[in-house]
């Protein structure tokens, strides 16, 4: 990857590829081997998070995906908050005991945020799974690929543990290969 590649990645301003955002639901048969092969359960908050954006249209499209959030939450039962973060990210929290109308909500937010023209705004979703340190899959938009990170405390994480997660899981969903693009996430508010 060049540095110029790099640096937009970093800094959100790459355009997401086309088609990616349909991965997001690998994880749900994902994870059933997680939980039936590594008692990986899956945990019932997941979140989407985004980079602020000063704009009138941005706030519309926020306020339409409380909207949407608010309906759908009458069909499945689910609920959300939406936190800012200490670098000012926006993250949408949907809380559900059902993993798979979780990923649904993920999937509808960040689809929104992508009709509104908010894609490239989009940094990741994540999926939170409870172990004797919580094991999260993070979804990275502008790659249409999945990472695992696990936290140990502090700012430490279990590299090794990590790997050990991509090569048992490379089959089920889309991994990261270069493991230099796996951004750890301190803080994730789930």
């Amino acid at each position: 990857m060049s540095l110029k590649n790099l640096m937009q990645s970093i800094l959100g301003t790459t355009k997401l590829p086309k088609a990616t955002l349909d991965k997001i639901f690998s994880i749900t048969t994902a994870r059933m081997t997680l939980e039936a092969e590594y008692n990986l359960k899956p945990a019932i908050r997941a979140a989407v998070s985004f980079k602020p954006i000063e704009s009138s249209q941005f706030e519309s499209a926020r306020k339409e995906i409380e909207e949407l959030l608010t309906y759908s939450s009458h069909d499945t039962g689910s609920s959300f908050r939406i936190e800012v973060d200490e670098l000012r990210y926006i993250w949408v929290i949907l809380e559900d005991p059902d993993f798979e109308d979780l990923v649904t909500g993920i999937h509808m937010v960040s689809q929104t945020m992508i009709d509104r023209g908010y894609g490239a705004y989009l940094l990741c979703a994540v999926f939170r799974f409870e172990s004797e340190h919580p094991v999260y899959w993070i979804y990275n938009f502008k790659k249409g690929l999945f990472y695992p990170f696990i936290p140990t405390g502090g700012k430490n994480r279990d590299n090794a543990g990590e790997i050990r997660l991509r090569t048992q899981m490379e089959r089920e969903l889309p991994i990261e290969k270069d493991i230099g693009m796996w951004y750890p996430l301190w803080g994730i508010p789930l």
